[in-house]
């Protein structure tokens, strides 16, 4: 039996954080990933306040100390003051992967025209990827949707497990051996 994969979940949301605003955007994620992940996996959740200090915390504890492969933010993506999840991102990724968030933004804009709004930021610590969605549930689900099939292959080049999806919801893409070219080793 293989040991299951962690993902971590992390609201950012000041409301959310005092608890003066129901979490959404951290039960959508876990909503989705329970509709599209088949293999073993747990979730880390965390909710933090729109507080660089916080969040980069959070991002270095999901990703090298509970080992996560995953961790993604909802929340914090926009251009308000407070709206900060990007540049804590930033501070901990050692790898940025923005054709990630160029998908999620073009898929946002077929819904919403602010979608050109949302700054969220993707990119690499270790073995884990890191990606920031917007807090609204319906954008989790539109952005998730983008992407998710790049994921599992993505975690495969960092050294994490093996993911697998469920092909009604979303097929991962990974390449035939013979068409990654000449080994390395």
């Amino acid at each position: 039996m293989s040991v299951p994969a962690k993902i971590g979940i992390v609201t950012v949301s000041d409301r959310a954080s005092r608890g003066e605003y129901e979490d959404r955007g951290g039960p959508a994620v876990r909503e989705y990933l329970e509709r599209v992940v088949v293999s073993p996996f747990e979730t880390i959740a965390h909710i933090v306040a729109d507080e660089t200090g916080l969040i980069v915390e959070t991002l270095l504890e999901l990703s090298d100390q509970a080992g996560c492969c995953l961790a993604i933010t909802t929340g914090g993506t926009g251009p308000a003051p407070r709206d900060v999840t990007p540049e804590a991102t930033a501070m901990v990724c050692e790898r940025m992967l923005p054709g990630f968030a160029e998908a999620m933004r073009a898929e946002s804009l077929r819904f919403v025209p602010t979608a050109v709004l949302s700054r969220q930021t993707v990119g690499t610590r270790g073995s884990c990827l890191i990606i920031n969605l917007p807090g609204s549930p319906k954008a989790v689900a539109e952005c998730l949707d983008a992407v998710f099939a790049a994921v599992p292959y993505c975690i495969d080049l960092l050294g994490g497990p093996y993911l697998e999806t469920d092909p009604a919801h979303v097929t991962a893409f990974r390449p035939r051996q013979s068409d990654q070219g000449p080994s390395t080793s």
